[in-house]
């Protein structure tokens, strides 16, 4: 049928993951907690996180913010760090509001012969907030909130597509996970390109692309 428009992850796609603050997170808690190696408190907050991220869904769904506040409570009482989990979550969140910006997202925004939607994970007031910050302009948003489901579920993915009134075959996504939205976008027949910008290994049968604009050459 042709391409009719783009759904584009946001956090690691259009701009920076929260790859320092966590590290900075990380250190506070090895530095207040009993003896362990940081790598262990990352593995160990990572794993909890992941674990009620995966079971957040319809009647159980909550919210990012929530979900990693009480991931913080549980690290910081396995590793007895007197740290305050609010105060870290606020850290963490003052990144997801006011992200850096990749270099090339604002020419793809300005560039794009379709529509973009951004098809996000994060919360949506503070995917809001981000997405002022920069000026961007999407032609729509679906957040996890919007669908109580997080990628790689496909809830969001068919969400995002009935509203726009588009099938699987019109639009293509994006994004820089090929777990969540590579297999998420498959999961419902949507093409997927996978946006690989630090030169990883590319999965077989993954279609890869190296910044945004490549994204162009697949119309």
């Amino acid at each position: 049928m042709g391409n009719k428009a783009f759904f584009v992850d946001f956090y690691g796609t259009i701009v920076h993951e929260d790859g320092e603050v966590i590290k900075k997170i990380t250190d506070i808690i090895y530095k207040t907690g009993r003896d362990a190696d940081p790598s262990e408190v990352d593995a160990f907050w990572w794993k909890d996180f992941q674990t009620m991220f995966m079971n957040s869904f319809g009647e159980t769904f909550e919210t990012q913010r929530n979900l990693e506040e009480k991931s913080l409570v549980h690290t910081l009482e396995h590793f007895g760090s007197d740290a305050d989990a609010k105060e870290l979550s606020n850290m963490m969140f003052a990144h997801w509001i006011k992200p850096p910006i990749f270099e090339d997202s604002k020419e793809f925004f300005e560039k794009t012969p379709l529509p973009v939607f951004i098809v996000s994970n994060i919360d949506t007031a503070d995917i809001l907030q981000a997405i002022a910050y920069h000026d961007l302009h999407p032609a729509g948003l679906f957040t996890s909130e919007d669908a109580r489901s997080y990628k790689p579920r496909k809830e969001l993915f068919e969400l995002a597509l009935k509203s726009i009134g588009l099938s699987p075959d019109e639009v293509i996504h994006i994004g820089d996970s090929v777990s969540s939205d590579i297999q998420g976008a498959t999961k419902v027949g949507i093409s997927a390109l996978w946006l690989n910008r630090f030169g990883k290994d590319i999965p077989k049968g993954v279609q890869c692309i190296t910044n945004l604009i490549e994204a162009f050459r697949y119309l």
